[in-house]
């Protein structure tokens, strides 16, 4: 596997991240959501401005590298009171996936949590996505509660919350 870099995403980078993400969605959520809500999430979550709002927010958005490719992206953030920091997205190509890719990627962002000063790692996941739930049990992470929550455009995500430990 080929050196694995993470780095901060900058202006110039917003539109390949948000079109590396439509490529991600698009090939891997047919069969745990619809076609229609993987097009409304997209254009909510990964518009180029909600992007910017995003990184002026102080929401991290980072690019994961692989032999000096954009492979994929992540972005953290502490959670609305302040008790943990939350994993927001991680999406990679499927070529580096079960590589250790999304290992390394969890393990940074566990690191940057831990510098931050949380000792939690929250992420939302959805109930149907096995392989990746399975992945982040792999990693350390334990299911809390299941949520249904309202997301617009009448869809709904039906998630597992996952906790890990720092």
């Amino acid at each position: 596997m080929p050196d694995i870099i993470f780095q901060p995403v900058r202006d110039e980078d917003i539109q390949a991240v948000a079109s590396l993400a439509g490529i991600i969605w698009r090939r891997h959520y047919p069969g745990i959501i619809s076609a229609a809500q993987i097009d409304y999430m997209l254009d909510r979550m990964y518009a180029p401005e909600t992007i910017r709002a995003e990184l002026c927010q102080g929401v991290a958005w980072v690019k994961v590298m692989v032999g000096g490719e954009l492979a994929g992206l992540a972005s953290f953030g502490p959670v609305d009171d302040g008790t943990a920091m939350k994993l927001h997205k991680l999406y990679l190509l499927e070529s580096v996936r079960g590589r250790g890719t999304g290992s390394a990627a969890i393990a940074y962002v566990a690191a940057e949590a831990r510098k931050a000063g949380f000792n939690r790692l929250v992420l939302a996941v959805n109930k149907k996505n096995t392989g990746a739930i399975r992945a982040y049990q792999k990693n350390g992470f334990v299911i809390e509660k299941a949520v249904v929550s309202e997301f617009g455009g009448g869809f709904v995500m039906d998630d597992f919350i996952m906790v890990k430990p720092l």
